[in-house]
Order: C-alpha cells, then sequence, then structure tokens
C-alpha cells in the first residue's frame, strides 16, 4: 500500500524527536491513540506519554473483536500504526497545564498487513488506484450542526440555544461565543479556518476550514467532530451532528467541494473548453450522477438522514448539475483555475469521511475511466418543476429511505470498489439491522395518530 504521509496544514515537519521534545515541552501526559469504527466514530486508547517509544514501534495492540465492524474474537489481535504527521497537542482537554496529545492511527493486522477493515487504510487504498491514474483528490466540507440546551439535570434536551437565522449576529445569534471557541482551538492545531458562521435554522451552525488531499481532509472531520462536541460541553450546550434533529426545519448537511489534481494542477480546469471544464470534470460529474444512488447509503448512513432529504428544507434531492443553481445535487462554483471545483450537497455530517471520500473518489474515477458524459446543465428551479417536467428533463431522485440506498448499495460494483469487500458487507449487515430495528419500532407518532382511532 502506498504510504500517504499528509504534511500538517501548519506545515510544521513532525518527525518521532519532534514529538518526544514536545511531550517533554508541553507536559504531555497521555497520547491519544484515535481511529474510527465503521460508522465513523472516534475511538481512542490512552497510554502514558512515558510509553512513547513503543506507541512511535507501532507495538501498541488492539482487540479488534470490541470494534463495530472490525474482527471476531477469534483473530482480534491488531496493532496501532500511528501516522506521526498527524500529532497534535489538544487544547480542549488541558487540565491544570497536564495536557493529552493524539495519533490517528491506521489498524494493522498481527503479521503486519494494513487491516481490510479500517476505514483509514480502505482510503489509502483507493487513493493508490487514482495514484495509478495519475490523479489526487482534493475536498472541502461545510459540515452544519445544532447547538441544544441541557435541563437542570444536565440531559440533552432538543431545546435551540437561540431563534437566530442565516448569518445574524449577537445577540440574536447567542451561538457566536461558542464557535469562536471552537475556531480558537481548532487554529491551535493547525486548522486553517475560512469562516464561521449561524446558520439557517434556529440554533444550527457551520465552521468551514480549508480544502486538503481527501485523507487530511478526513482527518479532520474527524478531529471538527470531536472538538465542536467537546467545546459545547465546556459551554453545557450538546452539540450534535443529527442530520435532521427537528421536524420541520432545515437539516444539517456536509456540502463537499470535490477537485481533482493532476501533475500539480487542477485538472478540472480548461480555460478553452465549454464553462471551462476539463474532460476530467464532466467526467467525474457524470461518474457521480451515474453512481450517487449506489453509494448514498454510505454518504448519508443513518435513518434520520433521509428525513433531511426532502424537498423544501434546501436539501438537494434531485439528480442533476449546474452552474449556479442550489436545487442541484451538485453544482459549479463560479472561481475557476485552480479553485475549479464541484459541490456535492448531498452528503451529511453523520456519515464516516473516510468511506465518503472513498466512495466520491470512486465514483469519479470509474466515470473518468468509462468516459460517462454527464447531462445538460440545469439551471432552473428544480423544486418548482412539477413530476411532468422532471420526468421529461430525466431528473430522478435520491433514495427515499435508508432501505432504498441499501437496495442501491447492494447492487453496486462501485461501492464495493471504493469499501472493498469486508468493509463492504459490515458495512451492508450494520445498516439492514439498523434498518429493521427501525422498522418494527412503535414510535409516539404511531401512539398519538392510531391509539384513540382504532
Amino acid at each position: 500500500m502506498k504510504d500517504f504521509h499528509h504534511v500538517r496544514i501548519d506545515g510544521e515537519k513532525i518527525t518521532p524527536e519532534y514529538i518526544k521534545e514536545s511531550i517533554e515541552k508541553n507536559n504531555v501526559k497521555f497520547i491519544k491513540l484515535q481511529f474510527v469504527d465503521i460508522n465513523g466514530q472516534v475511538k481512542n486508547l490512552a497510554v502514558p506519554s512515558e510509553h512513547i517509544d513503543k506507541v512511535l514501534k507501532n507495538e501498541i495492540m488492539l482487540d479488534g473483536s470490541s470494534i463495530k465492524g472490525f474482527r471476531s474474537i477469534e483473530t482480534s489481535d491488531m496493532f496501532f500504526h500511528p501516522d506521526i504527521h498527524t500529532y497534535a497537542i489538544l487544547p480542549w482537554n488541558e487540565i491544570n497545564g497536564v495536557n493529552s496529545a493524539r495519533l490517528i492511527c491506521d489498524i494493522y493486522n498481527a503479521d503486519g498487513t494494513p487491516f481490510e477493515g479500517c476505514p483509514r487504510c480502505n482510503l489509502k487504498r483507493v487513493m493508490a488506484e487514482a495514484e495509478k491514474l495519475g490523479y489526487s483528490m482534493n475536498l472541502g466540507p461545510e459540515a452544519e450542526f445544532f447547538l441544544f440546551g441541557k435541563d437542570k439535570d444536565g440531559n440533552i434536551t432538543t431545546a435551540t440555544q437561540d431563534s437566530a437565522g442565516y448569518y445574524d449576529v449577537a445577540p440574536d445569534d447567542l451561538g457566536a461565543s461558542v464557535r469562536s471557541d471552537i475556531v480558537l482551538n481548532l487554529q491551535k492545531i493547525g486548522f486553517d479556518i475560512e469562516a464561521s458562521h449561524h446558520e439557517v435554522s434556529d440554533g444550527q451552525h457551520e465552521i468551514d476550514f480549508r480544502y486538503a488531499d481527501i485523507l487530511t481532509t478526513a482527518d479532520n472531520v474527524a478531529t471538527f467532530k470531536v472538538a465542536v462536541k467537546s467545546i459545547a460541553a465546556k459551554h453545557n450546550l450538546h452539540a450534535t451532528f443529527m442530520p435532521k434533529p427537528i421536524y420541520g426545519i432545515n437539516g444539517s448537511g456536509m456540502h463537499c467541494n470535490v477537485s481533482l489534481f493532476k501533475d500539480g494542477k487542477n485538472a478540472f480546469f480548461d480555460e478553452k473548453a465549454q464553462y471551462q471544464l476539463s474532460e476530467c470534470a464532466k467526467y467525474s460529474i457524470g461518474g457521480m450522477l451515474k453512481h450517487i444512488k449506489s453509494i448514498t447509503a454510505i454518504l448519508n448512513p443513518t435513518v434520520n438522514s433521509y428525513k433531511r432529504l426532502v424537498p423544501g428544507y434546501e436539501a438537494p434531492v434531485y439528480l442533476a448539475w449546474s452552474l449556479a443553481n442550489r436545487s442541484a445535487l451538485m453544482r459549479v462554483p463560479a472561481k475557476r483555475g485552480v479553485s475549479t471545483r464541484v459541490e456535492l450537497r448531498s452528503p451529511d455530517p453523520a456519515c464516516n469521511p473516510y468511506l465518503a471520500f472513498a466512495a466520491i473518489l470512486e465514483a469519479c474515477l470509474d466515470g473518468i475511466r468509462n468516459k460517462i458524459d454527464p447531462p445538460e446543465v440545469v439551471e432552473s428551479n428544480i423544486y418548482k418543476l412539477s413530476s411532468r417536467e422532471r420526468k421529461k428533463q430525466k431528473i430522478t431522485s435520491l433514495p427515499g429511505s435508508l432501505a432504498e440506498a441499501l437496495d442501491c448499495y447492494e447492487k453496486s460494483l462501485v461501492a464495493r470498489a471504493a469499501l472493498g469487500e469486508h468493509i463492504f458487507y459490515e458495512f451492508l449487515n450494520a445498516k439492514m439491522k439498523e434498518w429493521d430495528d427501525y422498522r418494527i419500532d412503535v414510535s409516539p407518532w404511531e401512539i398519538e395518530r392510531y391509539l384513540k382511532r382504532y
């Protein structure tokens, strides 16, 4: 497997010696070995910093049978392989001058090979396939989240912290100080924050950080979610990346701004082509449109995800692309040159970023390999088109439920290629169980609607 040692955002070169000096200088007492399970949940093992040599020699073991989607109890011995370039002191974990640092890890089998069920290892595998074709992918995410209050006993509620709207300011925007705290903490560990603002819905927020290669970006999304939740808790609030926590208002998405690079240049840009979009860009759009239904279960992985993906709440559900039209699934923002990119608007922040980015990359690569042309751009407001008009223009919709999405996923060779056999089936089985649990549950809505009537 190609070793994708990405460079830290702040450009600092990380070596084992640097890490040891930093531990001593900054009173770091614990090293948190971080990884994600199949659902994208961040896990960690805290190791006293006195054992940093064992950490750096990949000698720390993991019980893989205890992690969702990993190993059975018969073959559970695995090892942490830290990526030293991800070393960072976590400022939100500082207590009375005592610090903790983290290292993001790949998970390896006992025989020294990358574990095929490790989402991070899997993403590196797909990146290596792109590298064979001369491509690398950059991605900039826009992950939205809600801030909710807690009751007097500390229990999480769905009471929003404010009733502000898009780009509102204090005093209406009561989350400004929390966002500022999050931004300042993330900057301390090297994030290049581009903007932060209140979103459309009550208590909804967005913080955007600079694009990077998809491995770095996946690491950053995982770190971002931990930081947001940890810092919100310090303000006695609960941050959630649940796609649709409140009925009747906009949910939270994670728009993904995607570009491919080749020989150091943006492969999506062609000054002389229509819309200044290269064949690579158009084939990538074609590939994403062709396969988006097949990878939707990866990009929108929960039952709740599909309560966001409905018309009328600014969530893109219609399979079309445009230049400026935000009612389409994909659009191409106005900037060109090195900034040429395609914004895929359907993913939500509940997704596992390592799996989601692998799926997006694989869809683009399939488009390039098979020269899949996209349909014509659609610049009309698709939300206002009748079903007959959409049918005439051959504009179809994303799956309407997790069950529909899994049906498309199960038949997809691209989804299988993006995740590999192990993750493909583990993900399928886990999500089918999730759907089945939901399907047989009796909800308060049903009790209220049917108990008296029938």
